[in-house]
């Protein structure tokens, strides 16, 4: 049976700390105010779609030619296990913020 776990990833590209993978509040994505969605006041019911979970994944790479984006999935998938071929970016390719799915076996 196959597990699929949708992540929301900070990406920190060129950073002195890196590789290294930080983990963060789940369902918040890092930098947001909880509760607060953008361009809408505290206490909105605004709906958005759950994450499972939030990490800061700081680089050494630059984000030059996709180098920041190579080296994420290589680095996901060495943390979590898994073939880098389980590891996709879903959304997000030229940001900082990216929208990550891994799957593995259960």
């Amino acid at each position: 049976m196959t597990r699929t776990v949708n992540l929301t990833v900070h990406v920190k590209p060129g950073s002195r700390k890196g590789p290294l993978v930080s983990g963060g509040e789940p369902g918040r994505e890092p930098g947001r105010e909880p509760g607060r969605e953008p361009g809408r006041e505290p206490g909105d019911d605004a709906p958005h779609a759950p994450t499972d979970a939030a990490l800061t994944v700081f680089l050494q790479q630059r984000a030059v030619e996709g180098a920041a984006n190579d080296a994420l999935v290589k680095l996901l998938a060495k943390h979590f296990g898994v073939s880098k071929s389980a590891v996709t970016i879903v959304r997000g390719h030229a940001s900082r913020i990216k929208h990550v799915r891994i799957e593995h076996d259960s």
